[in-house]
């Protein structure tokens, strides 16, 4: 009889004895740590896990991981775990990409991995800017953002990936940030655990070429007044003593004073609604990483 038991690990077990070279004090090392860290606790094992990147400094993930893995080309990552992941459905297959990879050149291939429900773990790392290429605007990056490629202030209009990804229908959607290893490792958790393709959006700082571009809602003190957490069931409020809300109506998402409203006249938020239309409603709220944002998870359902 053949023991089909997942031996115990540790972080040092996912660990790979590359040397990480990303810039001294990048996001990508905290997020590299949470999965590092996550790894051990969900039971599988190195050889049937695989990552999967494009091109950027997030992509270099894949040498990090003391698993199979491949640095594939500029945004077709998902393109290229699509393949693996329909032949070898056996495998736990994560996608390691950025804002530029995955929103510019590769967009088309998120959109329908996502669009698929591919059983793929997305993590999306959004520094709004080009890093590895040395600070151009990214597909993410905010009107008037002045770069090397935008001197004048950039004219385009950004994506919001929440709302990219919702817009696919994809049955698991969620956001959160570098600056808090608890919540990655939980979203991160529920990610791998949903059946399809999940994307996780990680607000992750590039302290070189956009030092501080989330830390209006991700520094510790801003974030009970900043950050409005999503959880399933419950009315949706924040602030430190949840203070304040989120209400849904015929003028969409808005932020009110309880004490004005009531709690009873709170969004109550369900991850699980078919209708993905009330999640893109929440998508909508913040008009950019610098008014109240939500952060968890916008959905979760299941689709064959």
């Amino acid at each position: 009889m053949t023991d089909t038991a997942v031996p115990v690990t540790t972080k040092k077990d996912w660990t790979s004895d590359q040397e990480v070279r990303w810039c001294p004090g990048c996001g990508d090392y905290s997020i590299l740590t949470a999965v590092q860290m996550l790894m051990p606790e969900l039971g599988v094992r190195r050889e049937d896990t695989v990552f999967v990147s494009g091109i950027g400094c997030s992509s270099r993930f894949p040498y990090y991981m003391n698993t199979y893995g491949m640095h594939s080309i500029h945004g077709r990552a998902p393109a290229i775990a699509t393949g693996l992941a329909v032949t070898r459905p056996d495998l736990h297959v994560w996608v390691i990409t950025g804002d530029g990879d995955a929103l510019s050149i590769g967009g088309n291939h998120l959109l329908h991995a996502l669009r698929r429900n591919v059983d793929l773990t997305i993590l999306l790392f959004n520094n709004q800017i080009y890093g590895l290429t040395k600070g151009q605007y990214s597909p993410t990056s905010e009107p008037g953002k002045i770069t090397k490629s935008t001197p004048f202030g950039s004219l385009d209009h950004p994506y919001n990936p929440i709302s990219l990804a919702l817009g696919a229908e994809a049955t698991f959607v969620a956001r959160t940030h570098d600056m808090d290893r608890k919540h990655m490792m939980e979203t991160f958790r529920r990610a791998h655990a949903h059946r399809g393709a999940s994307l996780v959006e990680v607000y992750q700082n590039c302290n070189v070429f956009n030092d501080g571009a989330f830390e209006q809602i991700t520094a510790r003190d801003a974030r009970p007044h900043m950050l409005i957490p999503l959880r399933h069931g419950e009315p949706i409020r924040f602030g430190p003593d949840g203070e304040r809300g989120v209400v849904i109506d015929e003028g969409g998402a808005r932020v009110v004073e309880v004490a004005e409203v009531g709690v009873e006249a709170l969004a109550v938020h369900d991850e699980h609604r078919e209708d993905p239309s009330l999640a893109f409603t929440l998508s909508r709220l913040a008009t950019g990483p610098y008014t109240p944002t939500p952060i968890g998870v916008f959905r979760d359902v299941e689709r064959v």
